[in-house]
């Protein structure tokens, strides 16, 4: 236990000063990751950070076979890593940020357990395009399928745009990440478990899992549906997603 809480807190001291860490020393099991994961987060709620939903990781079959793994990852969200659509991050804040285009959903029920996809669709609010900032705290970028997991999933930032109707058909919708005004990646929100729902859907189960049941104003962000792309310092970057609009921010130098 004394082992988890020392690996949490260099974690969330390497998050909290953009200071990269060296990749852990010993292996961890997934259980032990997530443990780390959560004790961690409870750092930053001591702070004053509250849990507004979660992020979800390796939605991509593809990836799941790659990494030999067959159980999508996920992390925890705060309102300190909210930004808002048409502002701005500060790229100090982060070790080596970069952003993935996404699917967002808002609940507006509690969703809880093994759950239908009618049952998550039921529960929704609203659905939109987001974006999220991810950012791995090891250094040069190496590290193990547990270490992402204790470090928050790489989760540091998320995006939002306008909230839509949630019965809009979500299963292939075209999307295209721009970086100052450049079409950098091209995709469908297909790429996300052939529709962003199933994310939904195991995000409810895993959350529970933890003893952090999904509530009402909670926010899902579905999992990358491209490859994500750096970030540079002055970068201007905003995701069209067909039916779902815009949704934009910039990178302060």
């Amino acid at each position: 236990m004394f082992e988890v809480i020392d690996i949490a807190a260099r974690l969330d001291n390497a998050a909290r000063h953009a200071k990269a860490t060296p990749q852990l020393e010993q292996p961890l099991t997934l259980e032990d990751a997530y443990r780390v994961q959560a004790a961690s987060l409870g750092r930053r709620y001591q702070r004053g950070e509250n849990r507004v939903g979660i992020k979800m990781g390796f939605t991509s079959r593809a990836k799941m076979a790659q990494m030999g793994i067959d159980e999508m990852i996920w992390g925890r969200l705060t309102d300190q890593m909210l930004v808002e659509d048409g502002g701005s991050i500060d790229f100090a804040a982060y070790v080596h940020p970069r952003v993935e285009p996404e699917i967002a959903f808002l609940l507006k029920a509690p969703l809880a357990g093994r759950v239908t996809p009618a049952a998550a669709l039921a529960a929704v609010g609203g659905v939109a395009a987001a974006l999220e900032v991810i950012d791995s705290r090891y250094e040069n970028f190496k590290f193990s399928l547990t270490d992402v997991i204790a470090d928050n999933s790489s989760s540091s930032g998320f995006v939002v745009g306008p909230w839509s109707d949630p019965a809009l058909d979500l299963s292939n919708l075209g999307m295209i990440l721009e970086i100052d005004g450049e079409a950098r990646q091209i995709g469908s929100s297909a790429a996300i478990l052939g529709n962003p729902i199933r994310s939904l859907v195991a995000a409810a189960r895993l959350a529970e899992g933890a003893g952090e049941p999904l509530k009402a104003g909670d926010v899902v962000m579905a999992g990358g549906a491209t490859a994500a792309e750096h970030l540079s310092p002055g970068n201007h970057i905003r995701l069209v997603v067909q039916a779902l609009g815009r949704v934009e921010f910039r990178v302060r130098p």
